[in-house]
């Protein structure tokens, strides 16, 4: 393993939500030297690329199509490559890979790409989605593709653009209060904020070797210290007119007591196998019963599940297991009954967990 990965950051956001004038103007900041930037195109003319200034072997250009699809091979390899790169000396450093992606993508695959595959695994390391809204056309993107959906409900942090355009500050609490009711744990940032920079964007991931820092709480997002329905502050709403918001949950599995790995294993694989393409993210922290010092981390996304990973302490006093889920149209009743199942703990209508692992696949049906 390597013991110091590349952090790797996904800019998403759809259409015309100000992906490359905010790309732009963090190229500018000192912390960012040494930044790879793949650019994703889409469209028959590949332009992007000349709308980013001083454009040069950082920028590198991947070849016509969607990057959650078409070109998931070319992002896979341009990754390989900026290592072997490095490896051989034709890259004198390399500190960051920022990924762009193209404002009709479902980020779900692009993170599966940085995650999932076995030997980008070992060079690199998630950081963190950054997802722009677009505060002029926002709500109507949102009511209309259920792609811009997932890009916040995935974010780490989430950046309003053209703010300024809006008439009256009525309507940008009402837009950042929805972007709350899809995404209740990630900071909502205005661009025009001059700390909304490198600091404020970057670094949101669970371990940065560099620092030798650990801050659980951050990652996991105030979500999983202070769980609430996804419902709060949606009363005002109109959820037959926010269609799809309706359709993500954000929610927390808490267990305060050790748990073998058996379990927690067995637990993740029926989830995934039984509802892994709602799973749109997940990320854990767990005190596993064979050795309840140093926690275990997993995060994955839909049935990809990142390497699961030992920190060398606790950061806090918190111990247990704590999940964040991220789910579009997910049964949030059935993974609540399936985890209780799991960890033996009292809920109405669960099957005991010896007639679960005789029979996994019978919970699957529970609805």
């Amino acid at each position: 393993m390597n013991p110091h990965p590349i952090p790797v950051s996904v800019l998403t956001g759809f259409l015309g939500a100000g992906k490359t004038t905010l790309l732009n103007r963090l190229l500018k900041d000192p912390a960012l030297a040494d930044t790879a930037v793949i650019i994703n195109e889409f469209g028959d003319v590949a332009i992007d690329h000349l709308l980013v200034e001083n454009s040069s072997d950082g920028i590198i250009q991947l070849a016509d199509g969607c990057l959650c699809c078409t070109v998931r091979g070319d992002l896979v390899d341009t990754l390989a490559d900026l290592v072997d790169r490095l490896q051989t000396g034709r890259l004198a450093a390399l500190k960051r890979v920022i990924v762009e992606t193209t404002g009709l993508a479902d980020p779900a695959p692009v993170l599966q790409s940085i995650m999932g595959h076995p030997a980008l695994v070992q060079a690199y390391r998630l950081d963190g989605v950054i997802a722009l809204v677009d505060a002029v056309n926002g709500d109507a993107t949102l009511d209309n593709h259920v792609e811009a959906v997932k890009q916040v409900a995935v974010a780490d942090r989430i950046v309003l653009a053209k703010t300024d355009l809006i008439a009256g500050p009525v309507a940008v609490t009402s837009l950042r209060n929805r972007l709350r009711g899809i995404n209740p744990s990630a900071p909502i940032i205005d661009a025009r904020d001059p700390e909304a920079g490198y600091a404020a964007l970057f670094d949101c991931g669970l371990y940065d070797p560099s620092t030798k820092t650990v801050d659980v709480r951050r990652w996991l997002g105030e979500e999983a210290e202070h769980p609430h329905p996804h419902e709060h502050g949606h009363d005002h709403h109109d959820h037959d007119h926010h269609r799809h918001d309706a359709r993500i949950k954000t929610f927390t599995l808490v267990y305060d007591r050790p748990v073998p790995f058996s379990t927690i294993e067995m637990f993740l694989d029926l989830l995934r196998s039984a509802h892994g393409d709602k799973l749109l993210r997940m990320k854990g922290v767990i005190e596993l019963a064979e050795d309840p010092s140093r926690p275990l981390v997993v995060h994955g996304v839909q049935t990809l599940l990142h390497p699961p990973a030992r920190l060398p302490a606790w950061p806090d006093d918190v111990r247990g297991t704590r999940l964040v889920l991220i789910t579009l149209d997910m049964p949030e009743d059935y993974v609540r009954r399936m985890f209780s199942a799991f960890t033996n703990t009292p809920s109405i209508d669960t099957p005991d967990r010896a007639a679960v692992e005789r029979n996994p696949l019978a919970i699957a049906g529970m609805r």
